[in-house]
């Protein structure tokens, strides 16, 4: 195995590993726990979070599929001989990248404009749309895990 196939693997692991976890994170433990703050303080954390984790998703988004082709062409050579676990992920994860895509140019950015002018309930509402795709996303992101750990017995 050459070693910028080991690269390319671990970068692939790593970078969807943060991704999925970050969701899960996000959606399972600090929205529970935000939900105790009044909406100002609450949406200003989440303006601050999204900030931050959404600058790393857009370096994932760009690594996991640079990463995913260089291992299927090194190692298979093309997706007609990958087979259904590396063709079902491509799916997925292009998927899940569509969702980040829509999430950020459309509720994300209306969610901090409302954010900095204090509009504090048309702020609430764009968060619960972020919060559903959030919700899908982590959803396919953890079925990509199962399918990521599991394929190579599908035979």
């Amino acid at each position: 195995m050459p070693d910028s196939t080991i690269i390319f693997s671990a970068i692939h692991g790593l970078a969807a590993t943060v991704w999925v976890g970050g969701m899960f994170f996000a959606y399972f433990i600090l929205r529970p726990s935000l939900g105790q703050l009044e909406p100002p303080q609450r949406l200003a954390v989440w303006n601050s979070v999204f900030k931050r984790f959404l600058k790393l998703v857009w370096i994932i988004v760009i690594a996991l599929p640079l990463t995913g082709y260089a291992q299927v062409y090194m190692d298979f050579g093309d997706f007609d001989s990958a087979g259904l676990a590396i063709n079902s992920m491509h799916i997925v994860g292009l998927l899940m990248i569509a969702l980040f895509v829509y999430l950020y140019v459309g509720p994300y950015q209306k969610f901090g404009a409302a954010v900095a002018a204090s509009e504090w309930p048309v702020a609430a509402g764009h968060l619960n749309s972020i919060r559903q795709i959030v919700h899908a996303n982590t959803m396919l992101g953890l079925i990509t895990v199962v399918i990521g750990s599991s394929g190579r017995f599908w035979g």
